[in-house]
């Protein structure tokens, strides 16, 4: 693990290669799980507050539920999570060619609401804990994400730099920089395993 002010990082974070394929996976990110995404507070009242906007960018199935069931949901643990569509994919995915994505981030892209996916979405394949006094950031390896993998290894990509703008959204500049120095400086082959 590495230390980085009040956080934690697995090594694999920096020595695994990750790229999402989406000819390969098909987004399945979006529509596979046991839960909607986590969201913070300050997420379900941008949710609460951006609904018209989102409305063109939703499926009508997605409409329906976020009538039906809310901008978003509690999860068994009792954590704030998208909602789903009967229990399926995120209500806010968004299908085109047979492939997931997400609505909130096409209307973000389009300019027309002032902030991203839920920021749990876009760290993936990154996963935190977050404990009383510290952060736990750890590579997710989830089987929908294989054709990641290779992706990675082939654009040489490891995963703290495929997610960099969602950690710096998440942590801020500094820190990431903190993180990149510490990657470029550390002999990752003698400290993680092979796989």
């Amino acid at each position: 693990m590495l230390e980085i002010d009040r956080t934690l990082v697995s090594l694999e974070v920096l020595s695994r290669k990750f790229c999402c394929n989406l000819q390969a996976c098909k987004g399945s990110c979006c529509v596979h799980g046991d839960a909607g995404a986590p969201l913070t507070i300050e997420e379900t009242g941008y949710l609460d507050d951006y609904m018209d906007e989102l409305r063109p960018y939703l499926s009508t199935d997605g409409i329906m539920a976020l009538v039906e069931e809310g901008m978003y949901m509690r999860d068994i643990d009792g954590e704030l999570v998208t909602t789903l569509i009967r229990g399926g994919e995120c209500a806010y995915t968004v299908f085109e060619d047979g492939i997931s994505f997400c609505a909130i981030e096409k209307a973000f892209h389009a300019g027309d609401i002032p902030f991203n996916k839920p920021v749990s979405c876009h760290l993936y394949p990154i996963r935190i804990k977050s404990y009383d006094d510290f952060d736990a950031i750890n590579f997710d390896e989830w089987d929908i994400c294989k054709p990641a993998l290779p992706e990675g290894e082939r654009q040489g990509l490891p995963v703290y730099q495929f997610v960099r703008e969602a950690l710096i959204r998440k942590y801020g500049t500094e820190w990431y920089d903190q993180l990149d120095y510490a990657a470029s400086n550390l002999d990752l082959k003698k400290l993680v395993p092979e796989e």
